[in-house]
């Protein structure tokens, strides 16, 4: 049986990879080797990155409650506490966004947490 060489499979591989990693810099760019290892990096941290992107986004929706609910005497587990004692379902991207957005409809917010909140715990 004669041998086959894998050219064209090889070479339209090596090129699919190279087109992935066009803008990279240097030799990232040009030699197959490193533009493999930074097309594997890529995705590793594209998968990583995806799970951290809503880690990232609660933390800074908490930070924006925290800062305008001490703007209305409350700290951001008492606001919390006092909202769910209110019964107001509303999660903490769109308490953000009230803060940022309406500071009317979450002063009033806050004033019906500050009412459901125990006074021994202000």
């Amino acid at each position: 049986m004669a041998r086959v060489k894998p050219g064209k499979t090889t070479r339209a591989w090596h090129k699919k990879v190279l087109e992935r990693v066009s803008g990279a810099y240097g030799a990232r760019s040009k030699r197959f080797a490193k533009a493999f290892e930074t097309m594997t990096k890529a995705g590793v941290y594209a998968y990583r990155d995806r799970r951290n992107r809503k880690r990232d986004f609660r933390r800074l929706w908490i930070q924006r409650i925290n800062a305008a609910s001490r703007e209305h005497g409350l700290n951001y587990h008492l606001m919390i506490s006092g909202l769910k004692a209110a019964k107001v379902t509303l999660d903490r991207k769109q308490l953000s966004e009230l803060a940022i957005h309406e500071p009317a409809v979450f002063a009033k917010l806050a004033e019906m947490a500050k009412a459901c909140v125990p006074a021994g715990s202000r």
